[in-house]
């Protein structure tokens, strides 16, 4: 799978069920690879690994990714905890079968580049401030999707 990087979370850990007193590291990430299609890839492994990994790239960086497990995903679940993806499946990245490689996003495909600034939301299920501000009271409670620029930072 080819892609370029859209999202990352930050390396966690969680008590191992199956050896008491040890830790098992997570992180995941979603790649795009076409304007419509984009999918959260999870890993989970020994500290040196997760660490690891997660340091040799970043957000917008191109990934080349092998030999990945694909599995169903559980909607509410994983949607709880990463991006709401058009795709029923995860990829998981397993530290003795997968490898992870990163590139110029110039030398695969510069098309990819241009996936980085497209918004992974219907452009109808946005919410102007505007819209907020004028509706509040009714939106009171909802969840709402916001397409907002940065106009500057200090």
């Amino acid at each position: 799978v080819i892609g370029v990087v859209i999202g990352k979370t930050d390396v966690r850990s969680f008590p191992d069920r199956k050896n008491i007193g040890s830790e098992r590291y997570t992180f995941s990430f979603t790649i795009r690879d076409s304007p419509t299609y984009f999918i959260n890839v999870n890993s989970w492994g020994r500290e040196e690994y997760i660490r690891s990994l997660s340091e040799s790239f970043r957000v917008g960086d191109c990934v080349v990714i092998e030999n990945p497990l694909v599995q169903s995903k559980e909607a509410e679940r994983e949607e709880k905890f990463n991006p709401v993806t058009p795709s029923s499946y995860k990829l998981l990245l397993s530290e003795n079968h997968s490898i992870v490689k990163t590139s110029s996003c110039y030398e695969m495909d510069t098309k990819l580049l241009s996936l980085l600034h497209l918004p992974v939301k219907d452009p109808q299920d946005y919410y102007s401030l505007g819209d907020i501000v004028a509706n509040g009271q009714s939106l009171n409670g909802r969840i709402l999707n916001v397409l907002a620029a940065v106009m500057s930072v200090s």
